[in-house]
């Protein structure tokens, strides 16, 4: 393979530790797109003929079939898929075969083959997170007016409803959504073919025709960047690392929520799992291994900027190892979105379970102080007083819940609480309440559910 250099061929170890095909086999697609749209222009520049170009385009399009077809027989010994392709271009057509590599080389190859790669992988991975913020917003529309508590440090805060609990992951995904639409559009935007090893080519090539061939938005500007960089795929990664920590929240969830000593919502049988020794067991195994999956996401990241952040330019073979890492990473994410949304579309929500626990922990008290405010032009941190005492005074009498506290007992407290201000005191007042713009108020979910339904419902 090396020409006249080398005089003996490499050892079992050094192929095994140097062959890269059983990984990047899964860039033929880009590869044979790249090569075609080289070898056009390199005819169209004179560099090859017409003909040779003809009969490259064809044995590409034969290769194409041959491997979608799963006949194409895969030689560890030709180390990776461009020189796969090639070796059976070659052996297809002859001499024409070996002048489709005039003016590239595989460095520049194989960062165009992944750049088109992660390209189409972003793509793809926005789609997933789209669809899974359909149903998680058709959820939400179903559970508006579905008390149950809010919690910060997870001790109940205040009431929510379970339909703006699901809308916030709405949103985090939205924001997934834009990190990984612009980690592709930043892979397109600097086409490495032409770059060669790494200084450019002296032939008279027209890097802009096949940048624009293959929907690049440009050639990449300095070759030596251009065949040296990876920022693109760690984009990528980062921005999957980031989706998958929400996702793991989401799954942090679910494992609470259908628990029995939560209770507020049940996996489908299609989504639950056993135990060999305890016949009562439904463990949300897909929760929980998501959760362990979004870590995998932020270890890829981390391992691959561990492999560039101590290279020099350019090229050094520690990038093969980028491949098998972005590879593993949008699997990975591609099946934990996969396996929310199906988790999501088929949960049953206990509706009373969840109103019952918003009733603990006094999660009203706030209501209260705000009335104190509000009606009595009382200052927020003296009512922020008197309500701790009402709660105090509830603590000690054994109530549950200060809508069910006396007035008498308030008055004991603050003689001007009136029995209107008490009538406020429950679940369902509290987060109707919450009416700002962004707020938990059953009316603010059903118009953001809807705008969500809408919005998601045009981009089909």
């Amino acid at each position: 393979m090396w020409g006249g250099r080398f005089a003996e061929r490499p050892s079992d170890i050094m192929q095994a530790i140097n062959a890269s095909i059983d990984i990047d086999k899964r860039l033929w697609r880009e590869d044979i797109r790249g090569s075609k749209a080289h070898a056009a222009m390199l005819a169209a520049q004179g560099i090859i003929t017409k003909d040779d170009d003809a009969k490259i385009q064809a044995g590409l399009d034969q290769i194409a079939a041959e491997i979608e077809a799963g006949t194409f027989v895969f030689d560890i010994a030709l180390e990776d898929i461009h020189l796969n392709i090639e070796a059976r271009l070659t052996e297809r057509i002859g001499e024409a075969g070996k002048r489709l590599h005039t003016g590239r080389s595989r460095n520049d190859q194989v960062a165009t083959d992944f750049k088109l790669w992660v390209m189409g992988a972003c793509d793809g991975a926005a789609d997933e997170l789209r669809s899974l913020q359909k149903t998680l917003a058709a959820r939400a529309a179903e559970t508006a007016d579905v008390v149950m508590p809010g919690f910060t440090h997870l001790q109940t805060a205040q009431p929510v409803t379970m339909g703006h609990h699901l809308l916030a992951y709405v949103e985090m995904f939205e924001r997934d959504f834009m990190r990984l639409s612009g980690a592709g559009g930043a892979a397109g935007d600097g086409c490495p073919l032409g770059a060669a090893a790494l200084a450019g080519t002296g032939f008279p090539i027209d890097r802009f025709a096949t940048a624009s061939a293959l929907g690049f938005s440009e050639p990449a500007a300095n070759s030596l960047d251009a065949v040296g960089s990876r920022d693109f795929a760690l984009q990528a990664l980062s921005a999957l690392a980031i989706a998958g920590t929400h996702l793991s929240r989401l799954a942090e969830e679910i494992v609470l929520w259908t628990s029995p000593q939560f209770g507020f919502a049940r996996l489908s049988d299609a989504w639950s799992t056993g135990s060999s020794i305890m016949p009562q067991k439904r463990n949300p195994d897909a929760a929980e291994l998501i959760r362990a999956k979004a870590a995998r996401l932020g270890a890829n990241f981390a391992a691959l900027n561990g492999i560039v952040q101590k290279l020099p330019l350019t090229y050094a073979k520690d990038l093969q190892d980028d491949k098998v890492l972005t590879f593993e990473a949008f699997d990975t994410f591609d099946l934990c979105v996969a396996a929310m949304r199906g988790m999501f579309e088929t949960i049953t929500f206990n509706r009373d379970a969840m109103r019952e626990a918003a009733t603990r922990g006094y999660a009203t008290a706030t209501d209260l102080a705000d009335w104190l405010v509000r009606e009595l032009a009382m200052p927020f941190r003296e009512a922020h007083h008197v309500t701790g005492a009402v709660v105090k005074r509830a603590e000690a009498l054994g109530v549950a819940t200060l809508d069910a506290l006396p007035l008498a007992e308030f008055q004991k407290i603050e003689p001007r609480i009136t029995e209107a201000a008490r009538a406020l005191l429950t679940v369902e007042h509290s987060a109707a309440s919450r009416d700002s713009y962004g707020g938990t108020a059953p009316v603010r979910v059903r118009e953001q559910a809807a705008l969500w339904k809408e919005r998601l419902a045009d981009e089909d």
